[in-house]
């Protein structure tokens, strides 16, 4: 699976607003979500594979330097492994035509963001919005 290239992303982004979320569009952020989805696979199996290193010698400090170590990996795959859900809800979004709409309004979530983060559901008003909203029930 090849990742779109920068000169794709520049055609992308030269493209008329009344064209947005044509099949070339389209087609180019399932080939991205696809690419981004492998990558991690792969590195999250790095990551597993970096887990089951076993290095049981050395004095306390080494043992405890590896538990710290053990750790940092759990965090990175759980980080990871809840990335693959919100890839494949977008290219679920790309098959039924949904993909590049806020989930909250309907507007284009516009290319630029959808660039940055593949798997934006909301546009940036939304996602203001919403963080706010979150931000007064931490309070």
């Amino acid at each position: 699976m090849t990742k779109p290239t920068v000169a794709e992303q520049q055609n992308l982004l030269s493209m008329p607003p009344e064209e947005y979320m044509n099949a070339h569009q389209s087609d180019f952020f399932l080939r991205l979500l696809r690419h981004e989805r492998q990558e991690l696979l792969e590195h999250i199996d790095y990551l597993k594979t970096q887990l089951q290193r076993s290095e049981q010698q050395g004095d306390e400090a080494d043992k405890a330097i590896r538990e710290e170590e053990l750790r940092f990996l759990f965090r990175q795959i759980d980080r990871e492994s809840r990335l693959l859900p919100k890839i494949d809800a977008a290219v679920q979004r790309i098959h039924q035509g949904e993909y590049g709409y806020c989930r909250e309004t309907g507007d284009p979530i516009g290319l630029a963001r959808l660039l940055l983060r593949p798997t934006a559901e909301l546009s940036i008003d939304a996602k203001i919005k919403q963080e706010r909203v979150e931000a007064q029930y931490r309070k």
